[in-house]
């Protein structure tokens, strides 16, 4: 009897589990689309804007699981690079960047300050790889590093020193000429962080004392130099979804994408303009942080300012969906960041791993390329 009524119910089930399967693959998202691409095929710098906009505007689930499946192809997704930024050189900036306290025209109460000293600097470097850091970033409120040149070579020193600890190294300087660039490649630095921050068209409408074509010019002297290039943005600063879109358009379509990508969430600052700015939720971040992933899939996508404000679950999501790296220490240059035990805590429920320094250049190639571009800009 047994036997019969298995008999039976089989052809019943068969259609049930068929209609299932078919109908789980009747709807593939582009974010599902592209991420099999990039596993398949992988980088690539000829994204359109349409395409990256249809990635971004999948279902946010769908996204969230395909920028995981191409984390997990390009890097060891259990790994999280810690880094520190710290502020050598704080205020006084004369740019007009509409986010930023450190700027002289905006009544933030913070005092300008002077460029720390060599022993402080390293002091702090030095407590930072204590702490699990392995890249140590330095921030100098100024435009650029033309006609700073006692100062600029300070800065040489301070990086020498710092590499010879064993960490990596990277500097925010503001623009840079091509031969300062090859100067701080010789020194030691790993990589150079200048963001574009938000999309060419919106641009406008946070700075006006440098252009976009500045910001790029400066990126390719660093790439010239044989630097890394760290280069991202800041939402929540009024764009629309399309200027996000468009952030990722113009970092993707890179002659090479950058080798860091901070995705950073605004904290309004008391004084700015952007001082009544609605904090950004967890699913902007998680959309610019997947989408970073899927079109950038060797990038270090970098969880960087405004993670204060997120709690561990949901940092967990910004992890899984492809960020792989965050900023440790009580302090972004000047705002708030995470506390150094949450951050502990965190990495120990959540079962991720400290990633090591990675020094890739050989020594030869670097004398080499730096001496190539030296004689180019003489």
């Amino acid at each position: 009897m047994f036997t019969i009524r298995s008999s039976i119910l089989r052809p019943q089930l068969r259609p049930t589990i068929s209609l299932l399967h078919s109908s789980s693959y009747t709807f593939s998202s582009a974010a599902a689309i592209e991420a099999e691409r990039t596993i398949s095929k992988g980088p690539r710098n000829d994204w359109t804007r349409d395409e990256i906009k249809s990635i971004y505007d999948s279902p946010v689930l769908d996204l969230l699981f395909h920028g995981a499946q191409v984390h997990r192809h390009a890097h060891n997704f259990r790994e999280v690079q810690q880094c520190t930024l710290l502020s050598i050189k704080t205020g006084g900036c004369s740019e007009d960047c509409s986010y930023c306290p450190q700027s002289s025209r905006y009544d933030t109460g913070l005092k300008a300050q002077r460029l720390m000293s060599k022993d402080a600097v390293l002091e702090a470097a030095k407590k930072a790889k204590e702490a699990g850091s392995t890249r140590f970033c330095m921030g100098a409120a100024w435009r650029e590093t033309v006609g700073r040149k006692t100062n600029f070579n300070q800065i040489l020193e301070y990086v020498k020193e710092i590499r010879n600890m064993g960490m990596e190294v990277c500097c925010t300087l503001g623009m840079l000429e091509q031969q300062q660039a090859v100067e701080l490649k010789k020194a030691g630095l790993t990589a150079y962080n200048h963001n574009l921050d938000t999309s060419r068209e919106y641009y406008p409408n946070i700075i006006t004392t440098r252009s976009y074509d500045e910001r790029l010019e400066t990126l390719q002297f660093v790439r010239d130099a044989g630097i890394n290039v760290c280069s991202g943005g800041i939402i929540g600063l009024g764009e629309a979804e399309a200027d996000r879109v468009g952030l990722l358009h113009t970092l993707a379509t890179l002659p090479t994408h950058p080798e860091s990508v901070p995705i950073n969430a605004l904290i309004a600052v008391k004084g700015t303009p952007l001082q009544d700015q609605k904090p950004v939720n967890i699913w902007e971040m998680i959309r610019m942080i997947a989408s970073a992933r899927i079109i950038m899939p060797k990038a270090m996508v970098r969880l960087s300012a405004g993670r204060v404000r997120f709690s561990m679950p949901e940092q967990a999501l910004c992890f899984l969906a492809g960020a792989n790296s965050i900023f440790t220490g009580e302090k972004l240059l000047t705002t708030p960041n995470n506390d150094f035990d949450a951050d502990q805590l965190m990495f120990k429920v959540l079962g991720l791993t400290p990633k090591a320094p990675s020094f890739s250049d050989d020594a030869t190639f670097e004398t080499n390329a730096c001496e190539e571009v030296a004689s180019t800009s003489g």
